[in-house]
């Protein structure tokens, strides 16, 4: 008999192993499994990163490349019933990130203001006129002001202003293409064609 004869039936009718067949059974009294915990019970299953609890070694790894956190927009978010609360506001007036700092609503004017609509307890309707210039003013604090009567001046982001964005209208669809925004114009057009049974090139 030559070795290539062995090694080719070699294994091919492996017995299975029967655990939980007690001591005698060459695999244990416990079958393998170890002394009780999570992996000695039935169902029991683990990622496979898992490392007992420790912190895993994707975590414990530095982190390196490009993110785009450090460009997210930082806003002092106030609501129009502090705003109104305030000496320098209960009967109205110009209400911009100056003039809520000097009251001392807000630390300074370093970031974005935005304008809630979060009225005081009990009140639904806001009772005096304000001037509002803000980077970003919700519906319904816009609702509020302009239902008493002021106005509201929405100058919009640092990204609105690249994009093109008007926020005072009711069409802030950008005006400006960026690459992004052509990108994804372009593939809304070819789904579009591909729709209609075209194929669409790029030029």
């Amino acid at each position: 008999m030559m070795i290539h004869d062995v090694t080719e039936l070699a294994g091919k009718y492996k017995k299975r192993k029967r655990v939980g067949r007690g001591v005698g059974s060459g695999h244990g009294k416990t079958a393998g499994r170890g002394v009780k915990g999570h992996s000695a019970r039935s169902g029991h299953s683990k990622r496979f990163q898992f490392e007992g609890g420790q912190m895993p070694f994707f975590r414990r790894m530095p982190k390196f490349g490009f993110t785009n956190a450090k460009f997210r927009t930082e806003f002092w978010a106030v609501n129009l019933g502090k705003i109104v609360a305030h000496d320098d506001f209960k009967n109205g007036g110009t209400v911009n990130a100056e003039t809520l700092a000097k009251a001392g609503i807000i630390r300074d004017a370093s970031r974005d203001l935005k304008i809630l609509g979060g009225l005081g307890e009990g009140d639904s309707a806001l009772k005096v006129k304000l001037d509002v210039t803000a980077n970003r003013v919700t519906g319904s604090a816009r609702k509020l002001i302009e239902d008493a009567g002021g106005k509201v001046n929405e100058i919009g982001t640092r990204k609105d202003r690249v994009r093109g964005v008007d926020r005072n209208t009711d069409d802030r669809t950008p005006k400006n293409l960026t690459k992004k925004l052509k990108k994804r114009a372009w593939h809304k057009a070819r789904a579009e064609a591909f729709a209609r049974g075209e194929v669409l090139k790029k030029k």
